[in-house]
């Protein structure tokens, strides 16, 4: 029986946080993989900047080297209105029924499911198991205490907190603005990926 780490982002581009986050979830919480989980470019809260195909390119450049790591294009398939992430993991969990299926998430996507942001929140939090990682001075405790979502599902084993011990945020974003307006933010992605960019012009 094996542990599974879905790992959901726009990925656009992907950057060295998102692996070296992804990383130190695999060693910290002996996972023996990760999915990662590009988003659907057809969410209406969202706009891609880039083609699907760009994007799933340069994951596929940045995590080859990654035996433990791999990419999954099922989010990205799907109009995103139809799906939530509460279907997305009962799809993984159907494919790896042997396994054990974790969620990575960030602590300010804890608060936005704690406060009924998200489709099918309370079973949600009721049939699966997340990895949390500390953000921006969030206090995840009191954010599962003070959401009946939360803590009413919460069996002991639901969430598990992990402060990365390094505070290190580089946004997808920052890297779209460098790029766009000139700078040259080369060292803050991997070096394929950085190189696939120039090289299809990308984020001008």
């Amino acid at each position: 029986m094996g542990k599974i780490g879905i790992y959901g982002s726009s990925f656009d581009p992907v950057t060295n946080v998102h692996l070296w986050t992804a990383n130190t979830i695999l060693h910290r919480c002996n996972l023996d993989k990760i999915i990662f989980l590009p988003c659907s470019s057809k969410r209406r809260d969202k706009e891609m900047q880039t083609d699907d195909q760009h994007r799933w390119n340069m994951l596929q450049l940045a995590i080859d080297s990654n035996e433990h790591f791999e990419a999954n294009a099922y989010e990205m398939n799907q109009n995103a209105w139809k799906i939530t992430t509460y279907e997305t993991l009962k799809h993984f969990k159907n494919k790896y029924k042997d396994d054990s299926i974790y969620f990575i998430m960030g602590a300010d996507l804890l608060i936005d499911i704690g406060k009924g942001k998200w489709g099918n929140g309370d079973l949600l939090v009721k049939e699966n198991q997340f990895i949390v990682m500390a953000r921006n001075d969030i206090n995840m405790l009191r954010a599962i205490s003070s959401s009946p979502i939360l803590r009413n599902n919460d069996d002991g084993e639901t969430f598990h907190l992990l402060d990365k011990g390094l505070a290190m945020e580089i946004s997808s974003s920052y890297i779209r603005d460098e790029f766009s307006l000139g700078g040259d933010p080369r060292y803050l992605l991997p070096e394929t990926c950085y190189q696939y960019i120039k090289k299809n012009s990308l984020y001008q």
